[in-house]
């Protein structure tokens, strides 16, 4: 008896995985998708809410309910796979045609959202649901690597001297003109990123050394 009241239930177990699906409700079901389709940095805060903050707290709560992907350790190819979709994914929904395509047709946004949950998941799943030392390497690797790419795209925002996207998307929002929401929209990706995926990237290596791994 006492060593039921002291064990967790499995609902405060698995709290991240409960908190991940109210993030993302909170982006799908709140402003920012219909402030996003006219403010450039409303955007990427729908975009980053979803692959940098509902992401990983729902990895978090798939491995702790048991789901690993350890497998992957036996395949280069399949580690690279989910790693250079994620870089297209995020790089090819924010080439002008296809960001302009998901603010002005309802499809093409769900199609952009589904893809950004698809390949956060995948990312972080390989950081937080991987249990060896090839796993986590891979995995930490990885990170490194998405943290690059996205600080990339986020300076190229922010040095851009003139509008990228179409002027009626980056109205502004929170009292930016239009050049400086697209501007902030970028600092956001190169913040964001630092922290969630560098930040990744420093655990899974302490995970990595950590003299208890087998």
């Amino acid at each position: 008896m006492a060593d039921q009241l002291a064990a967790p239930s499995r609902p405060a177990r698995n709290w991240p995985l409960l908190l991940g699906f109210v993030v993302l409700a909170a982006c799908w079901l709140g402003p920012l998708p219909a402030m996003s389709r006219t403010a450039f940095s409303a955007h990427m805060l729908l975009h980053l809410g979803v692959i940098a903050l509902a992401a990983p707290l729902l990895a978090i709560g798939l491995a702790r309910a048991g789901l690993r992907v350890d497998g992957l350790r036996h395949s280069r190819a399949a580690i690279s796979l989910v790693f250079v979709a994620e870089m297209a994914v995020v790089w090819g929904w924010h080439a002008p045609p296809l960001h302009e395509a998901a603010a002005l047709n309802v499809w093409a946004f769900v199609a952009q959202q589904a893809s950004f949950l698809a390949v956060g998941l995948g990312v972080w799943l390989l950081g937080f649901a991987s249990d060896s030392r090839r796993g986590l390497a891979a995995a930490m690797f990885g990170f490194f690597l998405t943290f690059v790419h996205m600080t990339m795209l986020g300076v190229v925002l922010i040095m851009a001297p003139k509008l990228i996207y179409p002027a009626e998307l980056c109205l502004g929002a929170f009292g930016f003109e239009q050049l400086d929401d697209q501007r902030f929209g970028g600092i956001l990706m190169a913040a964001w990123s630092a922290v969630a995926y560098m930040g990744g990237a420093v655990m899974l290596g302490a995970r990595l050394l950590a003299p208890t791994r087998d």
